[in-house]
């Protein structure tokens, strides 16, 4: 959701995984959310919106996203880490042909792959 963060993570996808277009489905914590996995409401929402992405608009890479700063997930470095790889642990289950990563994003703004 945090602007600030759109466009590390633009230029890291577009480097990186050669990626033309990209989806961005922002909402606030998105990783805790989905590592918490209690949310079923904003987790369907979700779901239906990557399946959108993957499903009709032919994506091949979801990445899950944390960032410097959040509000929305306010925690260290570290949590955040540990909610993105349950957050991908989880959407595996879910049963789409893609790549899922995890991104941080420092406090300099720069997206590292985690």
């Amino acid at each position: 959701m945090d602007g600030r963060v759109q466009e590390p993570v633009l230029k890291k996808l577009k480097n990186d995984y050669n990626a033309q277009n990209v989806d961005m489905l922002t909402i606030p914590g998105p990783s805790l959310t989905l590592a918490q996995n209690k949310d079923k409401e904003k987790i369907q929402t979700i779901k239906e919106e990557i399946d959108i992405s993957v499903n009709k608009h032919g994506s091949k890479l979801i990445a899950i996203v944390g960032h410097y700063d959040c509000a929305g997930t306010p925690k260290e470095k570290e949590g955040q880490i540990k909610d993105i790889k349950k957050s991908i642990e989880n959407i595996k289950k879910w049963g789409h042909d893609t790549k899922i990563i995890g991104i941080w994003v420092d406090q300099n703004w720069q997206a590292t792959e985690i």
